[in-house]
C-alpha cells in the first residue's frame, strides 16, 4: 500500500496526515451532515452573543483574530460552493503567520473580508453554511463516497466532510479560547472530530515521535475526569490505530479531550498544559509523543 503525505489547509498552515489511498473511507452522511450542522449553528449562536470589540480580539492562531477565523470558515465553505477566491494581494512578508501557498490562499478570503462589520461577516457564515446544508442533504450517496481530492489526500468526499467538522470545530474553540467564552465540549461535533483526529495518531506515533515496533501507545481522554474516548496505536511494520490491544500499552497518556485537541491542533506550545497529563509506562515514549503530538501547526 502506498502512502502519501497530504496537506490539511483548514487552519491556514501547513500539517500532515498519513493515509492510506488505496482504500476510501466510509464516513455516514447522516451522522456527518447532523454534526456539521450542529456545528454551524453553535458558531452562529457564539457570534450572536460577541461584542464588536470582541471579534478584534486575538486567537491561538497567530496573526488571525475571532472575525478571521470566521472569514476563514466563510472563504472555505464558499470555495466548496463553488465561488472564485477573493481578488486580493496577501502580503506574505508582513503576514509571517503565513507558511506556504495554502496558507496564503486562505489568507486571501481572510484578508478580504476584514474590511465588513462584524454583523454582515455572521450573516455571511450564516448563510453560506445554511447553503451548504441543503446542497450536503441533496447530495447521492454515490458522490458523498466518490473520492476525491482532500486536505488528507485522495478519499472520500465525506472525509472531506468529516475534516470540515473537525476544522469549524476546531475554529470555533479558537473563537471561545480569544474571548474567554468556554462551551461546546461535548455531542456529535466533538465525537465527529475526535473520529478526523484519530486518523492522525498513527502517523504521529510512529512518524512523528518514532516508536519503535513493538510497542503501544493509548490516549485516554476524559471529561470530567472519566475517560470518554481511548485511541489505541499499535507499532508493527508500521504504526496503525486499532480498536484494541492484546495487553496493556506500553505507554498510556491520559488528559482531557480539550487538552488533546488543543495540543494535537498546535494551539499552544509543545509544553502547555502538561499539569492536566498524566503518563502511564514507559516514560521515554510518552515524552517522544508528547514533543510530537501536534500535527497541524
Amino acid at each position: 500500500m502506498r502512502l502519501i503525505q497530504g496537506r490539511r489547509p483548514g487552519c491556514g498552515h501547513r500539517s500532515g496526515v498519513w493515509h492510506d489511498v488505496d482504500m476510501a473511507s466510509r464516513i455516514s452522511k447522516d451522522r456527518t451532515i447532523e454534526a456539521l450542522r450542529e456545528e454551524w449553528a453553535s458558531i452562529d449562536a457564539l457570534l450572536e452573543e460577541l461584542s464588536d470589540d470582541q471579534w478584534s480580539l486575538p486567537t491561538p492562531l497567530p496573526g488571525w483574530s475571532v472575525q478571521d477565523n470566521v472569514a476563514h470558515m466563510i472563504g472555505t465553505e464558499a470555495m466548496l460552493s463553488g465561488a472564485a477566491p477573493p481578488d486580493v494581494t496577501v502580503d506574505r512578508e508582513a503576514a509571517t503567520h503565513i507558511r506556504n501557498d495554502i496558507g496564503a490562499f486562505n489568507e486571501a478570503w481572510v484578508e478580504a473580508l476584514r474590511k465588513e462589520s462584524p454583523a454582515d461577516v455572521a450573516a455571511r457564515f450564516h448563510e453560506v453554511t445554511a447553503a451548504r446544508i441543503v446542497v450536503l442533504e441533496n447530495m447521492k450517496q454515490i458522490e458523498w463516497d466518490a473520492e476525491t481530492f482532500t486536505p488528507a489526500g485522495k478519499d472520500a468526499y465525506g472525509r472531506f466532510m468529516q475534516i470540515r467538522v473537525f476544522d469549524c470545530w476546531l475554529h470555533e474553540q479558537d473563537i471561545r479560547d480569544g474571548v474567554g467564552r468556554p462551551g461546546n465540549e461535548t455531542g456529535l461535533p466533538v465525537e465527529v472530530a475526535l473520529d478526523e483526529m484519530t486518523t492522525a495518531m498513527g502517523f504521529v506515533v510512529g512518524k512523528k515521535a518514532g516508536v519503535g515496533s513493538g510497542s503501544s501507545v493509548t490516549f485516554a481522554l476524559t471529561d470530567g475526569g472519566s475517560v470518554v474516548r481511548e485511541i489505541h496505536v499499535a507499532v508493527g511494520e508500521r504504526a496503525a490505530v486499532v480498536p484494541a490491544l492484546d495487553g496493556p500499552a506500553t505507554t498510556t497518556l491520559t488528559m482531557p479531550v480539550g487538552v488533546m485537541t488543543r495540543r494535537c491542533a498546535g494551539r499552544v506550545a509543545p509544553d502547555a498544559l502538561r499539569d492536566q497529563i498524566t503518563i502511564a509506562g514507559d516514560a521515554d515514549i510518552a515524552e517522544r509523543v508528547l514533543a510530537n503530538q501536534a500535527y497541524t501547526i
